[in-house]
């Protein structure tokens, strides 16, 4: 436990001062974040029996690159830098398609069906979803905003533990995650409501959101986070292994602290986005 604190109060100060140097830092971030965790869920999968295609998962990550200089490039902000980067995700995903399956084609029995799927779904499920948390601070008050997809991970992470350790009884899934409860899983989404409101209300000054904004996030934030840390459950069930890794003692590797995350980063970006 005291591991598990000292790791966690270090990957705070750590998210902290990137969060101060701006959206570069953020970008650049998750840009090596996407690096690592592709390569354990790919690591992960190997131990299944699949065999993932690194390179082209490394080559995914690129994109991300983009992301974090984009608002540095002249003439590319706005709309016209919004139509460029969905054309080039288009046509990277299309190359990336054609990769894969010319891979299947004519690597002679080398890459199966199988690894072919397994890759692009490594690509879907670290770089794509990651990216979200790179367009959420590239956003109007981003810097704000990001933290919204911290405190719907964490906040509900940590008041589901407490909620379960308290007076959790009834086992949800069992198979996938043992010491999950339903108790538990009804606190950490009301406690993310809770900590989406404090947020909302400390800094409603300058977003100008109605709060109940906050407290349906909040509700959002809570269930989704939840699907994520039952996702990375039921992968490394899957293929029999505990933790992605153990870059960070205490805590397994960085898909095991960014599950919740993966999936919380692009409920808060569609929400500003479509809902704000």
């Amino acid at each position: 436990m005291k591991t598990r604190i000292i790791s966690a109060v270090a990957a705070i100060g750590l998210l902290a001062v990137i969060a101060y140097l701006g959206s570069m830092a953020i970008g650049i971030a998750v840009f090596v974040l996407s690096l690592i965790g592709i390569y354990e869920f790919y690591k992960a999968l190997s131990k299944g029996g699949f065999n993932p295609v690194y390179p082209a998962g490394y080559l995914a990550c690129l994109p991300l690159l983009y992301l974090a200089f984009a608002g540095s490039i002249p003439g590319l902000p706005g709309m016209a830098g919004a139509a460029f980067a969905l054309t080039a995700v288009a046509a990277g995903t299309f190359l990336l398609i054609v990769f894969l399956f010319c891979l299947l084609i004519f690597s002679d029995g080398k890459y199966t069906a199988a690894d072919v799927s397994v890759t692009f779904l490594g690509i879907i499920y670290v770089v794509f979803l990651v990216s979200f948390v790179t367009l959420t601070r590239n956003m109007g008050n981003g810097y704000l905003y990001i933290w919204l997809i911290f405190i719907g991970a964490w906040a509900t992470d940590t008041f589901a533990y407490f909620t379960g350790v308290s007076i959790g009884k009834t086992k949800i899934l069992p198979k996938v995650s043992p010491k999950k409860s339903l108790e538990g899983s009804v606190g950490g989404i009301a406690g993310c409501i809770l900590a989406m409101l404090l947020f909302g209300m400390f800094f409603n000054h300058i977003l100008n959101v109605p709060l109940y904004h906050f407290a349906i996030l909040g509700g959002i934030c809570g269930i989704v986070s939840q699907i994520g840390d039952w996702a990375a459950s039921a992968v490394k069930r899957s293929v029999d292994i505990k933790d992605y890794g153990n870059i960070m003692p205490g805590h397994g590797g960085v898909l095991d602290r960014l599950d919740s995350m993966l999936f919380v980063a692009p409920a808060v970006y569609f929400y500003i986005s479509l809902i704000l």
